[in-house]
């Protein structure tokens, strides 16, 4: 985010730094590109005054209330920028500042600045320094409920952060479901709902609950690659870690294949599916011919656009059944 509240420094109401009687034993410092930059910036007159006076403050090493504010104009010019950040949490320190009212600025600063690491980086040392996360889920799930920032990495991440290490996950599943019902393809929501459940454990009865949330969003939207990402890795947590390790999911996919559903996702799981029976038993070459059916059908119809991925996956068990197996060997 650059200095676009630019014309404020045309405003009555916003007085330079170098005109400022309380800011009068500060020289500015200058940013030094060097004697032939390559590509000058042209920054706009507000935006290189304050940040000349930021890098002086920086110099002599102030950490007083009017540096505090000086940061502030600063981020709110260029919020990305970490030096100012990390300036700012060491005069917070120094002040001993009422970090409450800090939350406070980072709500709006975050506001306007959902996907900025910076800002989600600071406020996570913040909430460390209070060691209180009592406002983090409200935050996270305002910004998540935001337009187009369902998805949003550094939201998600400092929610896991909170959950984790404050202990936060009690109502963590009714808060994940919400946002599947209303999204069934957002695959942040459905990896969330993975990092509480394994926070819980995958006991033989969560892994059977599981699987059938899964298969019943799956049927609904049968071509959502996300749940059947889910229904793979709830599957590897199984004993064995086979995907041919529930019957009910065994039958629920093949009754999809065989009643013409062609869901690239669908058939993925299949060729896989296959693939471990064929090498669990070789000899039995039905799983193989499946495979190779399936492989052939995705480079060709349903998959085009990784047609070489699926003729390997195809040549590689191929390649693999034709090695003796290690009783042979022996």
């Amino acid at each position: 985010m650059g200095d676009s509240s630019d014309e404020e420094y045309l405003h009555a109401e916003w007085v330079p730094y170098s005109e400022r009687a309380d800011w009068g034993d500060v020289t500015p410092l200058p940013q030094d590109d060097g004697p032939n930059p390559v590509v000058a910036i042209s920054y706009r007159p507000k935006f290189r005054e304050v940040f000349d006076y930021m890098r002086a403050i920086i110099a002599r090493g102030e950490k007083s209330q009017r540096a505090l504010d000086l940061t502030t104009e600063a981020l709110r010019l260029n919020p990305a920028n970490y030096t100012v950040w990390q300036y700012r949490r060491d005069i917070l320190r120094e002040l001993d500042a009422n970090l409450q009212h800090e939350l406070d600025y980072l709500e709006e600063v975050i506001g306007q600045n959902a996907k900025n690491y910076q800002v989600w980086h600071h406020r996570r040392v913040i909430v460390e320094m209070m060691n209180n996360a009592q406002f983090e889920l409200e935050l996270t799930q305002n910004a998540l409920d935001n337009d187009g920032n369902a998805k949003n990495y550094h939201a998600w991440q400092h929610r896991q952060w909170a959950i984790r290490t404050f202990n936060l996950y009690d109502d963590e599943l009714d808060f994940v479901d919400r946002l599947i019902c209303e999204d069934p393809r957002n695959n942040s929501a459905w990896n969330q709902r993975f990092f509480v459940v394994k926070h819980f454990g995958f006991t033989p009865e969560v892994i059977e609950r599981e699987l059938a949330y899964a298969m019943d969003r799956i049927r609904v939207i049968k071509n959502n690659e996300s749940p059947w990402n889910y229904l793979v890795g709830v599957l590897r947590q199984s004993k064995s870690g086979q995907l041919n390790s529930n019957s009910a999911v065994v039958a629920f996919s093949e009754g999809l294949y065989n009643a013409g559903n062609r869901s690239p996702y669908l058939m993925a799981f299949l060729i896989d599916l296959y693939q471990e029976q064929a090498l669990q038993d070789p000899s039995a070459g039905e799983a193989a011919q499946k495979v190779n059916t399936m492989c052939l059908d995705m480079a060709n119809k349903h998959d085009v656009i990784r047609r070489k991925y699926w003729e390997y996956v195809a040549n590689h068990l191929k390649i693999l059944l034709s090695k003796p197996s290690q009783t042979e060997q022996t």
